[in-house]
């Protein structure tokens, strides 16, 4: 190596920082939905909605019966409102929006959400990553599903020429263009692994000095019968309908849908910042499994493999690892090599046995192939942080095929507190393994402030909301009087001073002033329902 590259390499971020997080997924509409889904043990998948199409019309029991246009599985975890989007705070056209895929609509939706999390204006961001006019920040996005663009043909047979469209290079560049970023743009596609690879290759750019900040998740919805068709005709789905990860009984997997996003920036730059930190990606890979004893078969020995790689790459110690969310797909083969590779791997740095929680979200909200990635690293998150193992479903009885006694790992069925592990902070990995071959890892770990938080300032704080209209400012006010609710000990002084700097001004505006969070939360309801206060101000 040169003496360049070596101090290019010496120099380059290692960790990177998550300073933002948002997520729809069935069942939960944000992450606090999500987390309470995890805690509770439930599981979110059900019938295919009747406003998606009609199930009952292709179902037949019989497996056989796929190869004639019928699918045996007509369950599936779905999110609401997939329709539903707001033309004027995105400067989109009413008629462009009805014919953009449902998918760019959502992931636009999420990186306002995720930027809002992370506290960030478009305006702030060119101030302090510009690069130009612009900012200088990468987006990428994990999309395997285009079925959209079907609808295209029922539509012109009931007369309505305009056709759907489903880009995958769009749903990357719509965000680009609306919030004026400059960084690397492109859709990953390498199905089921899409958006944990799509976070790879953001954390790579970041490191590599392509961006200053990156976006990174993955969208995924069923809006036509065709990709049921497509799974039930391969005998990937799962004819009780359930995905049993890691269970007994587990024949394959129900689809789901999802959307998520996080916003990284490298961990010194984020500390320098001042940003909230929810975790750290200290270490991640991905590659092909390259041959096997077939196309959608799974290579253990490459799995292992790459495990060890995102272990090396974060410089961790296996045995620090508490918790492993799975890939988890609720198939005997895949789910026992999963479990051979993951022990494989541990075995390098470990002879310790049943000390790390093993667990898929898929159990809880189904496949979501190319957001499958994103929902599994949330999930992982969400525990880093909260100190808690949730518990894993369908599995009480395990697969008999896993190895799990010899193992480092133990199925949880429980909600529990996650003990730390000597000084070390809490760890997580995290799998995603595509159909293919293409295949991704990722280390998580907590993040520790050293520093200690500043006491909340007193008296009377300003908290100023703003939307596009009426209507969307009386919800987004419902929405904060309940999320005021539910943290009665929240810094109020903080709250106000991110809502007032890392949020967009717009037209319609509402100004109330409180002491208490339990005072302002009363405010906010108050005004919802009518009442007049000389503490509002309504702009």
């Amino acid at each position: 190596m040169s003496l360049s590259a070596l101090l290019a390499a010496q120099s380059a971020p290692r960790k990177i920082a998550i300073i933002g997080v948002h997520g729809h997924y069935p069942g939960a509409p944000d992450l606090d939905a999500f987390w309470q889904l995890l805690r509770d043990g439930r599981d979110a998948t059900g019938p295919v909605p009747a406003g998606r199409w009609d199930a009952d019309a292709y179902y037949d029991p019989d497996p056989a019966a796929a190869g004639r246009g019928k699918i045996y599985c007509r369950s599936g975890g779905f999110i609401a409102d997939v329709d539903k989007f707001d033309t004027q705070l995105f400067r989109i056209p009413h008629e462009e929006a009805c014919v953009m895929d449902p998918q760019e609509r959502l992931f636009l939706q999420s990186v306002w959400s995720a930027l809002e999390d992370a506290g960030y204006t478009r305006d702030e961001l060119r101030a302090r990553h510009g690069r130009g006019k612009s900012a200088d920040v990468g987006v990428f996005v994990g999309v395997t599903t285009n079925s959209y663009a079907q609808l295209a043909e029922e539509a012109r047979r009931r007369g309505n020429m305009r056709t759907p469209s489903a880009m995958p290079w769009s749903i990357a560049n719509r965000v680009s263009y609306f919030f004026d970023f400059k960084g690397p743009s492109l859709p990953v596609d390498t199905a089921c692994s899409s958006s944990l690879v799509a976070v790879h290759m953001a954390c790579e750019s970041l490191r590599r000095g392509e961006c200053q900040v990156a976006v990174a998740g993955g969208v995924n919805l069923y809006l036509h019968p065709s990709k049921y068709l497509s799974l039930c005709q391969r005998g990937m789905l799962a004819r009780h309908g359930r995905t049993r990860s890691y269970g007994t009984g587990d024949d394959g997997f129900v689809p789901g849908e999802g959307v998520g996003t996080v916003i990284l920036k490298p961990l010194e730059q984020a500390i320098a910042d001042g940003d909230r930190i929810y975790g750290v990606v200290a270490g991640s890979a991905f590659d092909h499994s390259g041959r096997s004893n077939g196309y959608s078969a799974p290579n253990p020995n490459a799995q292992a493999e790459l495990i060890a790689r995102a272990l090396a790459a974060a410089e961790v110690d296996p045995d620090t690892i508490g918790c492993v969310e799975g890939h988890g797909t609720g198939t005997p083969l895949g789910d026992s090599l999963e479990v051979l590779a993951l022990s494989q791997a541990f075995r390098r740095g470990t002879d310790r046995t049943g000390y790390c929680s093993l667990g898929s979200v898929k159990a809880n909200i189904g496949h979501a192939e190319s957001a499958a990635g994103i929902a599994s690293l949330t999930k992982a998150l969400l525990q880093v942080q909260h100190g808690e193992f949730v518990p894993s479903l369908h599995s009480e009885q395990a697969n008999p095929d896993l190895d799990l006694a010899a193992s480092p790992f133990r199925l949880q069925h429980a909600q529990a507190s996650w003990p730390q592990h000597g000084d070390a902070p809490r760890r997580a990995l995290v799998n995603s393994f595509g159909a293919g071959g293409v295949n991704a890892c990722l280390v998580l770990e907590a993040f520790r402030n050293e520093e200690a938080a500043p006491a909340a300032a007193p008296g009377p704080q300003v908290l100023a909301l703003s939307a596009e209209s009426d209507a969307t400012l009386r919800a987004y006010a419902a929405r904060f009087a309940a999320f005021l609710g539910a943290r009665p000990q929240i810094d109020l002084a903080a709250l106000c001073h991110t809502v007032q700097i890392g949020r967009e001004s717009l037209r319609e505006r509402l100004a109330l002033v409180a002491t208490r969070p339990a005072e302002l939360a009363a405010l906010l309801r108050g005004w919802l329902a009518g009442e007049a206060s000389d503490a509002i101000l309504r702009g």
